[in-house]
Order: C-alpha cells, then sequence, then structure tokens
C-alpha cells in the first residue's frame, strides 16, 4: 500500500513537472511569435524607408512618403520620466506611510485601497483628464489648449502609483527587523533609522517597482491619446501638444492597409515599443538577481 502511494505521488510529480514546463514553453513561444510577426512586418518598412530617416527624422506625413518616428519616441520617453518624476515620490512616501506609519491593523485596508487605483480603466482617467484636469491646467497656467506633455504625465503618475507603491511597499516589509532595532539599540530616532537604514536596504525593491511603472506608463495607450494632443512633432514645452508610439499606433492602425510602408512602419513602431518593454524587464531581472547575491 505504501509502495503503491509513493508510486502515485511520482507519477503525480512528474506530470506536474510536464505541465509547468509544457505551459512555460507554451508562453515562451507564443511570446516569440508575437515579436517574430511584428518584427518580420516592420522591418520591411526598410524595403523604402531608410533606418536614419525612420529614426531620426521628425518628419511624419504617411501621404507624402514622409515616416519620420523621432517625434513619436521622444514623446514616449518624455511622458515616462516625467510621469515617474510625478508618481514615484508620492508612491514611495506612500509606502512608507502604510509599511511603518499606519498600525498594523489598518495595513491591510490601506493597500486595499491602493490596489482599488488599478482597476479604474484608463479610458475614465482619460475622460477625468479632459473634463477636470486640461481646464484647470488651461487656467492655472496661462496657456492655449491645456493638451500637451503636463497634462499627459499628472494622468500617468496616478495611474502608475498602485504599481510601484505595491512593491516598494514589500520591499520595506522584507527589511529585516534587527537591522531596525540595532539602528535605534545605537541611539538612532526612528525617523533616522527610516532614512538611513530601511530605506537603503529596500532600494533594490524599490527600484524595481519604479521600473515596472515607467514599463507601465511606456506601454499606456487610451489615457495619454486623450490628453496629450497627439500632435506629430518634438514638444517645445511642457504644455505643447505632442504624441507618442501607442497613441499614434491606436490613432492610425485601423485605417492602414496592411502590406504598405504606412501599415509597416506601425509594426516598427510596435516593435520599438516592445523592445523597450523588454529591455526594462531585463533591467528589473538584473537588479533582482544583484539583491540576491
Amino acid at each position: 500500500m505504501n509502495s503503491e502511494w509513493i508510486a502515485r505521488q511520482k507519477f503525480y510529480d512528474r506530470l506536474m513537472s510536464k505541465l509547468f514546463l509544457g505551459s512555460a514553453g507554451l508562453i515562451t513561444m507564443i511570446i516569440l511569435a508575437i515579436i517574430f510577426f511584428v518584427g518580420q512586418q516592420g522591418i520591411q518598412t526598410f524595403a523604402e524607408v531608410s533606418p536614419a530617416e525612420f529614426f531620426f527624422s521628425s518628419r511624419w506625413e504617411p501621404t507624402e512618403g514622409q515616416y519620420g518616428v523621432f517625434s513619436f519616441i521622444f514623446g514616449t520617453l518624455a511622458v515616462t520620466f516625467l510621469s515617474v518624476a510625478v508618481g514615484a515620490p508620492l508612491a514611495i512616501f506612500c509606502a512608507i506611510f502604510i509599511s511603518k506609519v499606519v498600525p498594523s491593523r489598518f495595513q491591510s485596508t490601506m493597500k486595499s485601497i491602493v490596489s482599488l487605483y488599478a482597476a479604474i480603466p484608463s479610458v475614465v482617467y482619460g475622460f477625468l483628464g479632459i473634463t477636470i484636469l486640461i481646464p484647470w491646467v488651461r487656467e492655472t497656467f496661462g496657456v492655449e489648449s491645456g493638451y500637451g506633455l503636463f497634462t499627459a504625465s499628472l494622468i500617468l503618475g496616478v495611474m502608475i502609483l498602485p504599481t510601484i507603491v505595491n512593491v516598494s511597499e514589500d520591499a520595506l516589509q522584507a527589511v529585516p527587523k534587527r537591522l531596525e532595532e540595532g539602528s535605534i539599540a545605537l541611539g538612532a530616532t526612528r525617523w533616522q533609522t527610516l532614512w538611513r537604514v530601511v530605506l537603503p536596504a529596500a532600494s533594490p525593491g524599490i527600484m524595481t517597482g519604479v521600473i515596472l511603472g515607467m514599463a507601465r506608463a511606456v506601454g499606456e495607450t487610451m489615457a495619454v491619446q486623450m490628453v496629450i494632443g497627439n500632435a506629430a512633432q518634438i514638444p517645445k514645452s511642457l504644455f505643447t501638444s505632442a504624441s507618442t508610439l501607442p497613441s499614434e499606433i491606436v490613432l492610425e492602425m485601423g485605417n492602414t492597409p496592411f502590406g504598405t510602408a504606412w501599415g509597416n512602419s506601425l509594426f516598427l513602431m510596435a516593435l520599438v515599443l516592445l523592445l523597450l518593454s523588454l529591455m526594462m524587464i531585463i533591467i528589473i531581472r538584473r537588479m533582482v538577481r544583484r539583491e540576491a547575491v
């Protein structure tokens, strides 16, 4: 009886191992297939457009054969970094408040409230941006339209809060208690311990949360498309209309003939966006490995 039970358990272990391995292999194949399809279609753009013109020209006029996407790349990176500058400090302070200031009986409630932000559809953020934020920006700063990098960055800064807060809070909770106790035993105050001991120890995890927030901001489409102005130009100020890779793809993909230089250039833009996200994931993996060492 005992030998039969052991044999059955070994069979189930082998079965589950193969199931997990097959699932991982399937996911890998799907990702590679997406990259291959988007990349194969996008690279055909270079049959009619030079790489230098595509990546370093800001003139996007497909009807005239001009396919420069530098302004879109610039807009994507600008909105991403500005949104992190807006949202990351607020998110880190919120994570500190939840993990180290709020009584333990309220921590789960606070985390649930923060997680509710992630459940709000991006189109709702965009709608609120159009109806509330854009008029406020127009009246407060005396600009003409209110659309532009500044408004999009504020919206994205709020949207990435749940990601950074949750990851940073977990990183702060993972700091060994003996470090805090040792610092306090040496005469440091609670806030000195927090800023000089806890935050440096949790910094790899906090940076992981920030980069995950950046990855969220890079790929955000609908909310940005509704408030950034969608102008194919390099913005001269924070209040100038601009455009990003995701928003431009959404605007033009549905009306673009498949297989044309115009359509292929949109696929190439999607490939660039995908590579940016993958690069951020690789950075996160390296940071996690460095933290483990």
